[in-house]
């Protein structure tokens, strides 16, 4: 089967650390015999420019590789596009967070762009053959007029190779961080006001006002592959964000065995339950910090890779093409 992937988020030269996921799953079709394609609309270089000659290359890519059927790897502006120029085939969009819940805490103009995307991502939404959203909450924020038949709740998956187990002193070591201390990991990549560090950094501030030698380690540039070191390094991850799919650092926590503590956002509750040392705080301070005080004064692992091993790439990508063999 051939699989054209359209999508605005994937790793470049100038921006390594962009859609790893995405980047991954591509390479989690292609393992199991897939032939995949990938076009790269340059949304974070050119801005909306990057949408004005979509139709074009889209046509060209169609008549040159000559997909079976045209995954959108994400929503808004690019699938209405794409799922308006694109009817001889089937159509599947991937819906992964804020092109269906928003951006609640960006300034005025953004959050009008914001709306814009969400209302696009409905009308591709429509007309899509197929759906794929990473969540339960995101299915919800669909159009009750969508046909929940077409539409499969499917997590992006995690790498097990690349996420296992390490020795947490010598993770330290190599990061120069003090084994000593309390290490709160934080995942900060995009820079979104939507994770709210200030109220990770008011949870940690609680915990360091009783005497407990801790820090806040921002997890922001990192390449992929240097991040399960860490997060082995980390003893605990904690998630504040407003909203948030199926974020993957919380699957790539648990493959780790690393301890978590988060808001009850996404998917996370149903991720971690079950989990030992893994915790749903109240999205404010002092809650928070005493999930994360359950954390520093017990075992700081648990067994989370047993549970998230139905998530591994080579899992989901099965999934996703049985779910494409369904739309033929």
């Amino acid at each position: 089967m051939r699989i054209l992937a359209i999508t605005n988020i994937y790793p470049t030269a100038n921006n390594p650390v962009s859609g790893t996921f995405v980047e991954q799953q591509i390479g989690s079709l292609r393992s199991i015999g897939l032939e995949v394609d990938v076009l790269l609309v340059d949304r974070a270089g050119k801005g909306m420019r990057a949408y004005w000659d979509l139709k074009e290359h889209v046509v060209k890519k169609l008549t040159q590789f000559k997909p079976d059927l045209v995954h959108v790897m994400y929503g808004g502006v690019m699938a209405d596009l794409v799922t308006r120029v694109v009817q001889d085939r089937p159509t599947v969009v991937s819906f992964c967070g804020s092109d269906l819940s928003g951006e609640l805490l960006s300034g005025p103009m953004r959050k009008m762009i914001s709306r814009f995307g969400v209302f696009a991502s409905w009308k591709a939404a429509r007309r899509a053959t197929g759906i794929v959203v990473k969540s339960q909450n995101l299915l919800e924020k669909l159009p009750s007029k969508i046909p929940r038949s077409k539409i499969r709740i499917i997590p992006n998956g995690v790498n097990l190779e690349r996420f296992q187990p390490l020795d947490r002193d010598k993770s330290c070591c190599e990061l120069k961080w003090d084994s000593n201390e309390f290490h709160v990991l934080f995942p900060a990549n995009s820079g979104d006001p939507c994770k709210r560090p200030e109220l990770a950094k008011m949870a940690v501030h609680v915990i360091k006002s009783k005497g407990i030698p801790a820090n806040l380690q921002a997890l922001s540039g990192v390449q992929h592959d240097k991040v399960p070191l860490w997060l082995n390094a980390a003893d605990v991850v904690v998630l504040t964000s407003l909203y948030e799919g199926s974020p993957n650092i919380i699957k790539e926590a648990l493959a780790c065995n690393v301890p978590i503590v988060s808001v009850d956002v996404g998917d996370v509750a149903e991720r971690i339950k079950g989990v030992d040392h893994c915790y749903i705080a109240e999205p404010n301070a002092e809650d928070l910090a005493t999930k994360l005080l359950l954390v520093q004064a017990g075992v700081r692992t648990n067994k989370g890779r047993e549970k998230i091993k139905e998530h591994s790439l080579e899992q989901v990508a099965k999934r996703l093409l049985d779910f494409y063999a369904e739309l033929q």
